[in-house]
């Protein structure tokens, strides 16, 4: 082991930290080889055999998610911009998972579509599908890389293990069990995640906020040692540009963030979707997008507090406030970026056996984001590319082995693309990217095709190959240097990389919608008959078995939505 170690690291681990850990990686491994037996079907394997109550596929929905994109990412994202990171998780998450729940799921779930590239294709074809599935499958294998990349990075400031040497022990733990157990080893291990890692983050807010005083002493600490109080207001800062770290106008965050990635991302990225789809009715399948946004709402306690805290409690050895910079200036003078914020916090205030426990639950949250995005290619790999265009005979069995193949693919590609992010500033600047590239117009899309009976195919495959480019495109521009003209039309002079980001999915999401819509009055509309159980006024929404006002999805949507409310106005 000693061979792997870095001269740097920041501790050591307690024989019973090491044996945490260690469980952790047997239990899992363990779970794969458990549900092997159960998987022989692609139904079994792909989709966990529709068998998920509501809970379990609730819990799985929101646990896919809180990978590195939720802990390393926004603790990063956090300290860098303050509260305004909040935002991803309640208007950038919750009204559009709650939508998911009620309106769009009744679709995807009496269809018995396999993916959304799968739903394309009963809507607007196979062009449709084949670009949706390809921009897909290279979007969850740099995800993918995004988790590997994070993990290794705390690996790297807990214990000094070389990068390279934590990406491949993460990379292979997940193939293996999500080769041998498909979908449901992936929901299964993603629910114990869940719990793992609110059992270990959640000692830093708690015993960091005892230090910091409280949240009012904690917000004059911020105060003074950044010079502004726009760290920790919510919308108050949003009048201006200029007025907040972000330099983010209040449009981008309701439209661009609240509307266009939000929806997009919860509604049609089939990483999430497919957790959904396993529930083993309409009602479980409308219920658990509810139940994931109910804990939804809590996850910044966990994560975008220790980000706040960094800001006050973080300090130099000569006592001075220790100060972070992009993961790309990183130097001796500044030895640690933003992305590290959480494992700092971690050693501040964990000693042995809570040590171990925290960096096991940071390290279930990666590989709960490996996996989840590893089954979502393979999926989508077999299915919509393989299935569909190169070998649409196989049988069952066939496809199910090429399934639990690209997994073993789909993770050696991702290894490549984990070190593409050492050359991004900050982790949640390069996920949001690629959010605008591929979710925003894909959103367009799919809500066209579920709402609009006069969207054509040629249409949607338009409408979608014409967005996907013109956000592209609008990266390569400003990455070139044409960030001052575009910000005439989109943006500002003062607006940082994540606030391009919701300006370019917003605009990337109207050419989306423009381009389908006049493609689609350009061509002829699809037979009424032909839309049956695909778009709204064309299907009957089948009953979903809810005899009382606490059985109905609805209700508890508005529950949800309430204390949604409540919690902006709180923190305004």
């Amino acid at each position: 082991m000693a061979a792997f170690l870095m001269p740097h690291q920041l501790t050591h681990l307690a024989p019973v930290d090491i044996l945490i850990l260690v469980l952790y990686f047997v239990v899992v491994i363990f779970i794969g080889f458990y549900v092997k037996g159960s998987t022989n079907t692609s139904e079994e394997f792909f989709l966990a055999g529709r068998e998920m109550s509501a809970w379990i596929a609730g819990l799985s929905f929101v646990s896919a998610n809180l990978g590195s994109l939720e802990l390393m990412g926004w603790a990063g994202a956090a300290y860098q911009y303050g509260m305004l990171a909040m935002h991803w998780y309640w208007i950038g998450a919750i009204p559009a998972m709650l939508f998911l729940g009620i309106v769009m799921m009744p679709f995807y779930y009496i269809s018995k579509t396999h993916s959304v590239p799968g739903y394309l294709q009963l809507r607007f074809g196979e062009g449709a599908r084949g670009l949706s599935a390809a921009s897909f499958g290279l979007m969850t294998i740099l995800m993918s890389g995004v988790n590997m990349y994070a993990m290794a990075l705390v690996m790297k400031v807990v214990l000094g293990w070389n990068i390279s040497f934590s990406i491949w022990v993460g990379a292979v733990t997940v193939a293996v069990y999500v080769m041998l157990g498909g979908l449901k080893s992936a929901i299964i291990n993603e629910v114990l995640q869940f719990v793992l890692i609110w059992a270990g983050a959640a000692l830093i807010p708690i015993l960091g906020l005892v230090e910091a005083g409280g949240w009012t002493n904690l917000k004059a600490q911020i105060a003074r040692n950044v010079g502004s109080n726009d760290y920790t207001h919510l919308w108050t800062t949003l009048g201006h540009f200029r007025d907040n770290p972000m330099g983010v106008h209040w449009t981008g965050i309701v439209f661009g963030l609240g509307f266009v990635i939000s929806f997009g991302y919860w509604t049609t990225d089939f990483l999430v979707v497919q957790r959904v789809l396993s529930a083993n009715n309409l009602r479980a399948a409308k219920l658990a997008p509810v139940i994931g946004a109910a804990f939804k709402m809590a996850v910044p306690f966990i994560v975008i507090v220790p980000g706040l805290l960094a800001l006050a409690v973080l300090k130099n050895p000569d006592g001075s406030i220790l100060h972070l910079v992009g993961e790309n200036a990183v130097n001796a003078t500044h030895p640690y970026s933003y992305n590290e914020v959480l494992p700092l916090m971690l050693i501040r205030y964990c000693g042995p056996g809570l040590l171990g426990l925290g960096i096991t639950a940071l390290v279930a949250g990666f590989m709960s984001g490996m996996a989840g995005n590893v089954s979502a290619f393979s999926t989508v790999w077999t299915y919509d590319i393989y299935g569909a265009f190169i070998n649409k005979k196989a049988s069952d069995k066939h496809y199910v082995a090429m399934g639990r193949w690209s997994t073993v693919i789909g993770m050696l590609v991702s290894i490549a693309t984990a070190y593409l992010v050492a050359n991004a500033a900050s982790i949640m600047d390069y996920v949001q990217s690629l959010f605008s590239f591929f979710i925003a117009p894909l959103f367009g899309t799919v809500v066209l095709g579920m709402l609009w009976k006069r969207a054509t195919k040629a249409g949607g495959f338009w409408g979608l190959l014409v967005g996907t480019a013109s956000s592209i495109g609008m990266w390569v521009y400003t990455l070139r240097g044409g960030s001052a003209a575009l910000s005439r039309i989109a943006l500002s002079a003062d607006a940082k990389p994540m606030a391009e980001t919701l300006y370019r999915a917003l605009w990337s999401w109207i050419i989306c919608v423009v381009v389908t819509v006049v493609v689609s009055y350009m061509t002829k509309p699809v037979a009424i008959e032909q839309l049956a159980g695909l778009v709204y006024g064309a299907t009957p929404i089948p009953d979903d078995g809810a005899t009382s006002l606490w059985q109905k999805p609805i209700f508890w949507a508005i529950v949800v939505i309430v204390v949604f409310f409540i919690l902006n106005i709180v923190f305004f």
